[in-house]
């Protein structure tokens, strides 16, 4: 927060403030539109890697992951737990099949998207990289941005091969922690570890399925280039589109290092700011582009976080209904039980009066007084 109010105060609020106006609103709408876009476009490369889940639910839940980490108060990793829940939304979630959908199928489903959207982000930072040498004072970004791909490089390699080959250690951990709680929560944690473990090795196949995913992503990177390039045009920077790809694919590198800091706030400003320098875009400028790119995502990340609130108040409602009718078929056989005494008590008083007034055994009228069950 401090490092954005002081890029603001540099710039000046003013020429800010001007540059912000050549957009317009009609402008502004344009940008969110491209944007919706390229979410559409992430939910299908999802569902390229994921086939078992439905395009418009992947879609959806895509909208919800994004919208939480640009608008609420969390880092990019609440964003993604969030995620996990907007993927199961709905009152009886399924997948294509039929299936029911819990929160295995989730988990493994975020995991495999998030992974094939790293290994589009690195190509596409190095395609920035590539973009970037050459310019005056782009130096000081390559070198760093190039060590910091090769860790993310061997981290997502580590990553990948911890959904391969980490069964055997999440079945220990899974062990490990049901022998220290109850016996319900034992069987739920067991039988939900396994059957994550194989959705994951279900999903991890299809190395075609995941290379088709992550080529997605990474035209869904070059689209929001393209956005940039668009959103320059129309602040009055007249920039290149290849170097629109070098400034977006070296701002969501340095994001990418910073994605503890919720809403990237101030990072995104700073690293703008920086790339426009090199470019020969003013700070105002820079600082407007990424001002319309705060505002663009809040104007579609409330609508949808809205709609999902909705959509999970009926989820809850519809359980809150399903537990009520549950429990009141255990209250029928109680009134039955209280009148089936009262009718073999009144059969029992009229067996007497007909003994009484005609001098008869009950025996000999028994055929006329007993009741008939209806």
């Amino acid at each position: 927060m401090a490092l954005f109010t002081f890029i603001a105060a540099k710039a000046g609020i003013h020429p800010v403030m001007e540059a912000l106006s050549k957009v317009g609103v009609g402008g502004f709408l344009l940008l969110a539109a491209f944007q919706l876009l390229i979410d559409i476009g992430l939910g299908i490369a999802w569902h390229a890697a994921v086939p078992m889940l439905g395009v418009r639910r992947l879609i959806g839940a895509r909208l919800v992951r994004d919208s939480a980490g640009a608008c609420l108060p969390f880092s990019q990793l609440g964003g993604m737990v969030i995620g996990v829940r907007a993927t199961l939304a709905g009152v009886d979630p399924r997948t294509t099949k039929g299936e029911e959908l819990h929160w295995p199928e989730g988990v493994a489903a975020n995991l495999v998207d998030i992974t094939t959207e790293v290994l589009g982000q690195i190509a596409f930072v190095l395609i920035a990289l590539l973009c970037l040498i050459g310019h005056h004072g782009a130096g000081k970004f390559v070198w760093p941005l190039i060590g910091g791909m090769v860790l993310l490089s061997l981290g997502i390699a580590g990553f990948i091969w911890t959904q391969h080959r980490g069964g055997a250690m999440i079945r220990k951990a899974a062990a490990f922690l049901g022998r220290h709680i109850a016996a319900e929560w034992r069987e739920a944690l067991i039988g939900n570890t396994e059957t994550f473990q194989s959705r994951l090795e279900d999903l991890w196949s299809r190395p075609d399925r995941i290379s088709l995913g992550a080529l997605c992503h990474l035209v869904c990177w070059l689209g929001s280039a393209a956005m940039t390039w668009l959103a320059l045009q129309l602040l009055g920077a007249h920039v290149g589109f290849f170097s629109s790809v070098a400034i977006e694919g070296v701002v969501c590198g340095i994001m990418s290092a910073g994605f503890l800091v919720p809403g990237a706030l101030g990072v995104q400003e700073a690293a703008y700011v920086a790339l426009g320098m090199i470019f020969g875009i003013d700070a105002e400028i820079s600082l407007s582009l990424s001002l319309l790119r705060r505002g663009r995502d809040i104007l579609i990340g409330i609508p949808v976080l809205l709609v999902w609130q909705i959509i999970e108040m009926r989820r809850l409602r519809h359980e809150r209904n399903g537990s009520t009718k549950k429990s009141e078929p255990a209250q029928v056989p109680a009134r039955k039980k209280g009148i089936t005494p009262a009718v073999t008590a009144l059969a029992g008083n009229i067996k007497k009066e007909t003994t009484s007034r005609d001098g008869k055994k009950p025996e000999d009228n028994s055929f006329a007084t007993a009741p008939r069950v209806l």
